[in-house]
């Protein structure tokens, strides 16, 4: 049963389904049996929501999304904004998403493009673009279409110092040498070389992250960075807006190279981590990118632009 008048061309409302006075469903869109639509609620075009699911007022759901059986948005008035007035948080999934059976969403969080959120989990926090989360709380478990870096792969790299190339545009690990005696273990390396091409103007640290957290999930439109995690081991995931690659650095002899235009993020931060990070430039907040579609949006012109960026000597 529909009740709104805003429902797009070659849509299916199927028995039972309830659909609100002001909700807005685009073209193409299947929704299933029982399932809930508040007025207020946004659905894009090619969008599949099976039976029983829940979408609530503040909810946006963007093309090409499939939402599982039995998903529900929470609505919960202790989740609502605080303006007086009951006003929802707006809660997004952005295009291509996957929401699975059986899974809860928080008010308030964003899926992002890409994504998938395996059945049975709860979600309590923006989900990045293209990662998969499960578990409750929902954590990542792993992103989308990413190849492993070669030690994840079953392919170790080489214990001879060199490069190695992930097949992300510009993004390669590098093997630094290592000496080691009685005394301990030494690596080192000089600034710039052909895997660290710049001489560092800022430096920091990240450390004490709770595994749960995702850090990085942005790009640069003009710093090259290049990541070395000094203790314990952090996975990072790096995309040019067409290939994905997962890295794990779990030892202070690799480094990864980071240029302009690679959308990166770190999580999986074990116990004790350290992840020493040296960037080409000083602190600048315009240079960074948060929004993963004004990444997407910049492309290929201006990645092109950055990828000839140099940086300093």
């Amino acid at each position: 049963m529909s009740k709104s008048e805003d429902i797009g061309p070659h849509t299916q409302i199927c028995a039972s389904a309830q659909v609100l006075e002001g909700a807005r469903i685009g073209a193409d869109c299947k929704i299933g049996t029982a399932v809930f639509v508040e007025g207020g609620a946004i659905v894009g075009d090619r969008v599949t929501v099976e039976r029983g699911a829940h979408l609530w007022a503040g909810v946006e759901i963007e093309d090409d999304v499939f939402v599982g059986p039995q998903a529900i948005f929470t609505d919960s008035p202790s989740s609502r904004s605080g303006d007086g007035q009951g006003t929802p948080l707006r809660t997004i999934v952005r295009a291509g998403a996957l929401v699975g059976a059986n899974t809860t969403i928080l008010p308030g969080v964003e899926i992002g493009r890409g994504a998938q959120v395996v059945a049975g989990a709860v979600v309590t926090e923006s989900v990045p673009p293209h990662a998969v989360v499960g578990g409750s709380p929902a954590r990542i478990q792993d992103y989308i279409d990413s190849v492993p870096s070669p030690a994840q792969a079953g392919t170790p790299v080489g214990r001879e110092p060199g490069v190695t190339p992930l097949g992300v545009r510009g993004v390669h690990l590098q093997r630094f040498p290592e000496f080691s005696d009685l005394r301990g273990r030494l690596t080192a390396g000089e600034l710039p070389n052909e895997s660290v091409p710049f001489v560092p103007q800022r430096w920091f640290l990240v450390y004490d992250v709770p595994s749960r957290e995702v850090r990085g999930a942005h790009a640069h439109r003009v710093c090259h960075q290049f990541l070395i995690c000094v203790s314990g081991q952090v996975s990072v995931a790096v995309d040019d807006g067409t290939q994905r690659a997962e890295v794990l650095l779990d030892e202070p002899t690799v480094g990864l190279y980071v240029p302009p235009y690679i959308w990166a993020s770190q999580f999986r931060y074990t116990d004790q981590s350290v992840l020493l990070a040296l960037a080409s430039h000083r602190y600048d907040a315009d240079d960074y990118i948060r929004e993963y579609d004004v990444f997407l949006a910049e492309e290929p012109s201006a990645r092109d632009a950055g990828s000839a960026t140099e940086p300093p000597l």
